[in-house]
């Protein structure tokens, strides 16, 4: 594979992964958005390997 196809998978897993925050986001109580952030974060340090 070329590196540009390489670097384009990343590129749309990130903008899929925030239209879904976004989605899930919207209409939302402020307790249910809370959950929602925590949970990214959660997912976030895991990749990380803070976790």
């Amino acid at each position: 594979m070329k590196p540009e196809t390489l670097m384009l998978i990343p590129v749309c897993v990130t903008f899929a992964a925030v239209l879904m925050v976004a989605m899930a986001i919207h209409g939302c109580t402020p307790a249910e958005r809370a959950r929602v952030l925590r949970a990214l974060a959660e997912v976030i340090r895991a990749l990380w390997g803070k976790r």
